[in-house]
């Protein structure tokens, strides 16, 4: 007798494989029951079969009696079934009560068959689903107690309210004092002692590099700042007594002595400093001179300082009343998008009329001349502020500093000075020429 293969093959070793149990196509068909005829032998007693069960009542892996019947383990040839043991015979033989083989189940088998079938309920006995409830409002303290950091307003104490922030994005009335206590600084010395006013330009100067100088260090230049602030004041003093040809010579002086000293610090990064120390020197100390040589002019030099600041301030002051309320269409979004077209078109309004009067109130200039100065001041202003503004956006700052409250850093009101008094320095020049 030989054995099946267990890896699935169903051939016998050594022996033909017998012929198949199942009846032949020419033949009538009918219902086919594997048994004991179907191998020509008298069946063999199953080794597995479960105590006290009839033969083959429990058939092993081996005789699963499938549409393929495998070999049996005890004899060649097909598995067989004999059906139901005798003890089972008489059982009901509904769907239901047959095992996983069509056999009547036994009820210590299948227990589940005593089971009664589980039915679908209806839904309506199934409750809603319902949204949870709201939260529960926290309890209002009592009365008699309030809670920390609040005042109980009364009569004699109205509540407080927190300010209201200005579109312009700042602290309006710091803003206009400190600006009225710098033009004060200005203008008093200007009239009144005039070396007193290259004294405070010159300390404006030295101001204005330290915050240059603190602000470029954000990206990792590290000017020297002894020889820029020495520089610069410098190079104002040279363009008051000596005129352009002086200025000139004193920013290159400047440069020159930032080159020198940097040296000491050894090479590494020696152009980036470089680059940064000389961005500051003319941007600040060398349109600085303008002003000193504005002022130094014989017999008016202080009304051509006056009203070429007075351009500027009517510029600032159009353009902030003008964007604030008409405001809606963004000069430059990516610099600074608190600047407006309509806020440009107020600064040259502004500065254009006030001009216009000035000039020919002070120096006897046509009026159309004079509204050209102002229109000339207010685009110069404007660009300058807006120049400093990308410098700002480059280096990740949003003002030079923190001395002017309301302002920010010095810087932030010489930025407009700085672009018009070299605009004011040559018109001037033109329609009011120095009388030596």
């Amino acid at each position: 007798m030989s054995h099946p293969d267990p890896y699935g093959n169903t051939e016998s070793r050594g022996w033909d494989r017998p012929a198949l149990p199942w009846p032949d196509t020419d033949l009538e068909p009918g219902p086919w029951r594997p048994g004991p005829a179907a191998h020509g032998h008298p069946a063999e007693p199953d080794t597995y079969a479960r105590p006290g069960a009839g033969p083959d009542t429990y058939p092993g892996p081996d005789t699963y009696p499938g549409p393929y019947p495998t070999a049996s383990r005890h004899h060649d040839g097909p598995g067989r079934y004999d059906g139901p043991p005798a003890g089972d015979r008489g059982r009901p033989d509904g769907p239901e009560h047959r095992g996983p083989w069509g056999e009547p189940a036994r009820d210590d088998e299948y227990p589940t068959a005593q089971i009664a079938p589980v039915r679908d309920e209806p839904t309506e006995q199934i409750p809603a689903v319902r949204d949870e409830p709201a939260p529960t409002p926290e309890p209002e303290p009592p009365a008699g107690r309030r809670g920390p950091g609040r005042r109980r307003a009364s009569a004699e104490r109205p509540p407080t309210t927190a300010p209201k922030a200005s579109r312009a994005g700042r602290n309006l009335p710091a803003a206009i004092g400190v600006g009225v206590a710098l033009g004060a600084a200005v203008v008093v010395p200007l009239f009144f002692f005039m070396p007193a006013f290259l004294a405070v330009l010159a300390a404006a100067v030295g101001i204005g590099i330290w915050e240059m100088a603190r602000a470029v260090r954000r990206s990792g230049a590290h000017p020297p700042l002894a020889p820029l602030v020495a520089g610069g004041v410098i190079t104002v003093g040279l363009a008051w007594y000596a005129g352009p040809d002086a200025l000139c010579l004193g920013l290159l002086v400047t440069v020159l002595g930032t080159m020198i000293w940097r040296l000491g610090d050894g090479p590494g990064n020696y152009q980036r400093d470089l680059t940064a120390a000389t961005l500051i020197a003319v941007y600040v100390p060398f349109l600085a001179g303008f002003a000193a040589m504005l002022a130094a002019a014989p017999d008016d030099g202080a009304l051509r300082v006056l009203v070429t600041l007075a351009a500027v301030v009517l510029s600032d002051t159009g353009g902030y009343a003008a964007g604030v309320s008409f405001g809606k269409h963004p000069m430059a979004p990516t610099i600074s998008p608190k600047k407006s077209w309509e806020g440009f078109a107020g600064s040259v309004t502004a500065a254009a009329a006030g001009s216009a009067a000035l000039l020919w109130a002070l120096f006897d200039v046509a009026p159309w001349w004079g509204a050209l100065f102002g229109m000339a001041i207010s685009v110069s202003a404007v660009l300058g502020d807006l120049a400093e503004s990308m410098i700002k956006r480059d280096l990740g700052v949003k003002d030079m500093s923190n001395l002017l409250p309301g302002h920010g850093g010095l810087m932030d009101r010489l930025d407009s000075i700085l672009f018009a008094v070299p605009v004011a320095y040559l018109l001037l020049a033109v329609f009011v020429p120095v009388v030596s």
